[in-house]
């Protein structure tokens, strides 16, 4: 299968389960909003070595947030729900209480349960705090010093799915670099995902557990690195393949991480030098999610 002479791997991209939450912040400018999400999603890129996954999904406009206010949602990812109301206490806390004029706000549909994150941020306010309602939503206003500091009382999570991917093969390291940026900037366009890592853009590749060092639970992919393509026996690289990045998606079901991996799929596609899309897999040993590409909608 070929899509504008690329090649489609036969093989699928392996996911795994996740908890999954989804928030969004608003503050007085566009660029406040962004410098408080930017904080609150850092050291986010795999539970292989951080804390959680976190990301930014997307800006959302004045007209479409609670408090007419421009924002951005960001998603935030862990293992499990404790794990999760973790993050979402240390990040809410420290990037974005910190930040200027900024509210918080649940931004998830269809959650299974939800976390008093709010209302435990509340005490913050040492007995000063307050209750307020906007937009039909139960809000808590925190004194700071430069204001006030809402944020909702509850947040939404739900099981999400993690570790969609795909690689993006070119002829140089310049040509898979553009088109795997011009993949992120596709996916950027759909909800209810995110591309953790620096960028969107993975630069190294691993694979479970390591060949000489027992004490790594993740080591590099030598079979993927253009590096040791002469060197590795059982090198997964074509010849003519000199640059390979990976993109890796998170997202609030396996049907949006499906179309996100469509999307970036088919504008990777579209950048010369790119030859060939490929995915990772770990022989199921990972997780229950296979995402054939091929079998995604092009």
């Amino acid at each position: 299968m070929q899509i504008n002479d690329v090649e489609i791997k036969d093989t699928y991209a392996e996911a795994f389960g996740i908890k999954v939450s989804r928030i969004l912040v608003t503050a007085a400018t566009k660029k406040l909003a962004l410098t408080a999400v930017t904080e609150a999603t850092g050291y986010a890129t795999s539970v292989i070595g951080c804390p959680a996954e976190a990301g930014i999904d997307g800006y959302v406009s004045p007209l479409r947030t609670p408090d007419g206010r421009p924002g951005f949602t960001i998603m935030i990812c862990n293992s499990t729900k404790k794990k999760l109301e973790h993050e979402l206490l240390e990040r809410i806390g420290m990037g974005i209480l910190t930040a200027p004029t900024t509210a918080v706000f649940n931004a998830l549909d269809n959650e299974d349960e939800f976390l008093k994150v709010g209302f435990k941020l509340k005490f913050f306010g040492d007995g000063y705090e307050k209750e307020l309602e906007i937009a039909g939503r139960k809000i808590h206003s925190i004194p700071i010093m430069s204001g006030d500091f809402l944020v909702e009382s509850e947040f939404g999570i739900k099981d999400g799915v993690a570790g969609g991917n795909f690689f993006v093969m070119g002829d140089s390291k310049m040509s898979a670099l553009v088109g795997a940026q011009a993949a992120v900037d596709a996916i950027a366009n759909v909800p209810g995902v995110i591309t953790p890592f620096p960028g969107g853009v993975v630069a190294s590749g691993s694979k479970v557990g390591c060949n000489e060092y027992n004490f790594l639970n993740a080591s590099t992919n030598e079979k993927m690195c253009v590096s040791l393509k002469e060197e590795v026996k059982e090198s997964e690289i074509d010849t003519d393949v000199n640059g390979i990045y990976e993109i890796v998606i998170d997202g609030v079901d396996e049907i949006s991480v499906k179309k996100a991996m469509t999307e970036g799929i088919k504008s990777a596609c579209s950048i010369p030098g790119v030859l060939t899309i490929d995915a990772g897999n770990f022989g199921g040993n990972l997780g229950e999610y296979k995402i054939n590409l091929r079998d995604l909608d092009y």
